[in-house]
């Protein structure tokens, strides 16, 4: 199996009609997405860029590229959130690869929900930058918020229901759910429910 330098990697990125993810010397094709999918990321990106314009954070949607410094995974979060200037991988000649995320999230799918809740999550807990990540559900109004506490455990919030809301303090945004998931379609009826927060 070839290697791919960082460099090549960017060079074919730039040249391709979708996305891959890089690691190890690696490139690996992103799934692709479902009309779910792509409603709950364009309704979060609104309501981001509603809740934060003017402000001091500003949010990008998955075409911004990430790269995790401590591990050397380069990827596509569904919505990245910025507060302050952006920092870039210095592998990156066009600045395309941001290294600093303030918060990310990520709308799970069936093909990479093992991927996104694990191996994914451990490489985003490496960004000293990161304050917090989300896992949003597409197949019911669920959403669990993971934020960096003081000691540098992080403490887990879940949140569900179209009557219920979520607040991101390292943001400070309060997502309420019923924006987020706006025009989504379930296959079942979603009813509330508030889980206590917890430390993971």
């Amino acid at each position: 199996m070839k290697s791919y330098t960082p460099e090549e990697y960017y060079v074919l990125e730039r040249l391709a009609e979708y996305k891959s993810e890089y690691y190890q010397g690696e490139i690996f094709a992103m799934s692709g997405t479902t009309t779910r999918h792509a409603m709950v990321g364009t309704n979060l990106l609104g309501e981001l860029h509603a809740s934060l314009k003017g402000k001091r954070c500003s949010p990008i949607n998955s075409d911004q590229r990430i790269k995790v410094q401590a591990t050397g995974l380069r990827t596509y979060p569904d919505v990245s959130v910025f507060c302050g200037p952006k920092e870039y991988d210095a592998e990156d000649s066009q600045r395309d690869t941001a290294t600093n995320p303030t918060m990310l999230f990520e709308v799970l799918s069936e093909s990479t929900e093992g991927y996104d809740r694990g191996t994914k999550s451990e490489h985003y807990r490496r960004i000293p930058s990161l304050q917090g990540y989300a896992l949003l559900s597409q197949d019911k109004a669920h959403i669990e918020l993971f934020e960096r506490q003081g000691d540098g455990s992080w403490r887990l919030t879940e949140a569900t229901g179209l009557e219920s809301s979520i607040a991101l303090s390292c943001i400070d945004v309060t997502l309420h759910l019923a924006d987020v998931y706006a025009g989504v379609e379930f296959d079942e009826p979603t009813s509330l429910k508030v889980i206590q927060p917890d430390r993971v």
